[in-house]
């Protein structure tokens, strides 16, 4: 319904032409594959490859595509993963749809935008001390801290349970327990600050 709300916003101007949606991160690709947009507007919570695997790959793949992330995600660790993801704009989904296509302007034409809490919030960044070292998610048991990193690669279920020999319930139910001591509530989430921690980095 978002998606819907937001094409039929687009639509609107005159100037700003929709090649496409998508609701995943793969069908997001092939569009930009097919269409070379100029301007990528995305969520970082998505099935399959999620917003930020999708900015990465196609600021890899598109450099001169300009990717902007519209997202319900309020949080240092989603923010810090979209700008190293090479985002060049970042606003939440409460903003006004006037806001959305000032940013798709500003992006467009080679700008950065970020909504007032998350300009904010970065501004304070370079001010920050440095933070000790410290061993990433002591909570969580070397398996749960396993599977962790296995997601964070963008691997299902499916072949961590091979890869592990475990069974998809197993997996499951660890990576339940893992969303509950990082205190996040989806896997995008723990995605992010697994990424955010070192986590996920392909041998």
């Amino acid at each position: 319904m978002f998606r819907d709300g937001l094409r039929a916003a687009l639509h609107a101007v005159p100037e700003i032409d929709v090649v496409g949606d998508a609701p995943n991160g793969e069908q997001v690709l092939e569009l930009v594959e097919a269409t070379n947009p100029d301007v990528v507007l995305t969520d970082l919570a998505m099935p399959g490859l999620d917003g930020i695997a999708a900015a990465q790959r196609i600021r890899q793949l598109h450099p001169d595509v300009q990717v902007l992330m519209l997202t319900m995600h309020d949080d240092d660790t989603a923010l810090r993963q979209a700008l190293r993801a090479g985002a060049r704009g970042y606003l939440l989904k409460d903003s006004e749809r006037d806001s959305i296509v000032l940013a798709v302007r500003t992006v467009a034409a080679g700008g950065t935008v970020y909504g007032q809490r998350v300009g904010d919030r970065i501004a304070t960044w370079a001010g920050d001390p440095p933070t000790p070292a410290v061993a990433p998610f002591p909570s969580l048991t070397p398996r749960e801290r396993e599977i962790l990193d296995l997601v964070a690669q963008g691997i299902g279920n499916h072949e961590i349970s091979r890869r592990l020999v475990l069974s998809e319930k197993t997996v499951r139910n660890n990576f339940a327990a893992i969303l509950t001591k990082l205190q996040v509530n989806d896997r995008a989430t723990a995605v992010a600050r697994a990424r955010d921690a070192g986590l996920g980095q392909r041998q």
